[in-house]
Parts: C-alpha cells; structure tokens; sequence
C-alpha cells in the first residue's frame, strides 16, 4: 500500500515530534542532575565559607598579638640601640686613648691569673 503525500508528511511531522520530544525529555533530565549537583555545591560551598568565617577570625587575633609583640620588639631594640650608643660615645670614644696602655696591662694580669690557676690546680 503506497502512501500519499498527506500521509507520509503525517509521518515525518510526528517522527519529528517524537525526536524532540525525546530530545526534550533527556534535556530536563540532564538539567535535574544539574540542578541536584549544584545544590549539593551550594551547599559545601556554604560550609566552607563557615570555615573560612573562623579561620578569619583565628588570624585576626594571631595578627592582633603579632601585632603587640612587634611592638614590644621595636620598644627592645629602642633601649638597646640606647644603651649601645651610650656605651661607644660616653665610654668607649673618650677612653680611647687610654686602650693601649691598658690593654698590655690586661694581658699581663690575665696570664698571671691563669698561671695562678695552674698552680694552684697543680699543673
């Protein structure tokens, strides 16, 4: 039976119809699986934002009392940058003069030291 014009543009139409309905059909299947993994995304992202929420907070106060402690370091430094250049202008600078007779005088007690430790220690 041979089929008609009218007939066999019936018969493409609904091969048509049936291809994109099926396209359709894995098309919303497809964007449900989507849906359902981005909501479980959603989800571990918003957890982890928690996360990072107190990880922030954990690092402000570590960077608050890093902050005090570089202040105290600069408060150390301060004295003792103080206390090296009152050593070398009030004491070192002007007694300067005096090291080479000194120190020959040092020399001399620190070895009669030393041999008196010899001998007393029976060496």
């Amino acid at each position: 039976m041979p089929l008609t014009l009218t007939q066999f543009l019936l018969l493409v139409i609904t091969l048509a119809v049936v291809v994109g309905v099926t396209f359709l059909i894995t098309l919303l299947i497809q964007i449900r699986r989507t849906l359902k993994e981005g909501e479980k995304t959603l989800a571990e992202i918003t957890e982890l934002a928690k996360h990072l929420q107190d990880t922030n907070q954990k690092v402000q106060a570590k960077i608050d009392d890093f902050g005090e402690m570089i202040t105290a370091s600069k408060k150390t430094v301060i004295g003792l940058s103080e206390i090296t250049w009152f050593l070398t202008t009030k004491i070192l600078k002007p007694s300067s003069k005096y090291w080479p007779l000194l120190f020959p005088l040092l020399r001399f007690g620190w070895r009669r030291l030393k041999k008196r430790k010899e001998d007393k220690n029976g060496k």
